[in-house]
């Protein structure tokens, strides 16, 4: 996994500078392939990703470990939007940066409405993003009620919104702890205990999209909660209220 990570990093700093988009996503995607592979994970995705008829299109899932990215990126490679401190990890962070991640500072509103800028001209220009609007990370035995205010670039692009529910078991079919990233864990705790199981599946299913135009985005972002909630067989989360959504990890 180390050498695959330094030989990436080495890639991203001298040939991805001279890469049109396109080329990028297939490095992206090849790149996430493999780490899952190195590290026993074995994809299954189920429903239609995104398609270039569906642009512009915004990816929101449930968020259990520090794999999501890459896993979703394994199906259908796409832009996010992550928290601040991810850009901070060793290598990992340095890597989602040059992959097209934008990161946002939570306590920060003006830097959400920045972000939201940038993402929305990313959508117009056919990008599609993703992002996990829990605000936390959960054990995949819940899904936590949506926090609304990143779904505002894809209303006012009128985009689609991939709702995906994402779930990691054993082998046996049981919920694979060892694989999330919730509680106190740091990333070397998680590496370690995902290096304990032989064989971990990560089940992606992308679930039919909505439509975001006329609609509020609290509904929305409730309506896609209750979707993947459905589809993990977890009970439905709360309907937000207030006027104030805090910015989702």
């Amino acid at each position: 996994m180390l050498w695959h990570v330094l030989v990436t990093s080495v890639v991203a700093a001298v040939i991805f500078p001279f890469l049109d988009a396109g080329q990028r996503r297939v490095r992206v995607r090849r790149f996430s392939r493999r780490l899952l592979a190195i590290l026993a994970v074995r994809p299954h995705i189920s429903g239609e990703p995104p398609g270039a008829r569906d642009a512009p299109a915004m990816i929101v899932a449930n968020h259990v470990s520090w794999l999501d990215i890459f896993a979703i990126n394994t199906a259908h490679t796409a832009r996010f939007v992550a928290k601040a401190e991810i850009r901070r990890w060793p290598v990992i962070g340095w890597l989602c940066f040059k992959g097209g991640t934008l990161f946002i500072e939570r306590a920060q509103r003006r830097h959400t409405v920045d972000i939201n800028t940038q993402v929305e001209n990313g959508l117009r220009r056919g990008e599609t993003f993703a992002v996990f609007p829990e605000g936390a990370v959960t054990e995949g035995d819940v899904v936590l009620p949506f926090h609304a205010s990143l779904l505002q670039p894809a209303l006012a692009c009128e985009a689609r919104l991939f709702p995906v529910a994402i779930r990691y078991t054993r082998a046996d079919g049981s919920l694979c702890s060892e694989a999330d990233y919730a509680g106190v864990k740091t990333l070397l705790d998680a590496l370690r205990l995902m290096l304990t199981q032989r064989l971990i599946h990560v089940h992606l299913q992308f679930l039919p999209p909505l439509a975001c135009a006329g609609r509020h985005r609290r509904e929305l972002a409730h309506d896609a909660a209750r979707l993947i909630a459905a589809a993990l067989n977890v009970p439905v989360p709360q309907r937000r209220t207030g006027k104030a959504s805090r910015p989702p990890v």
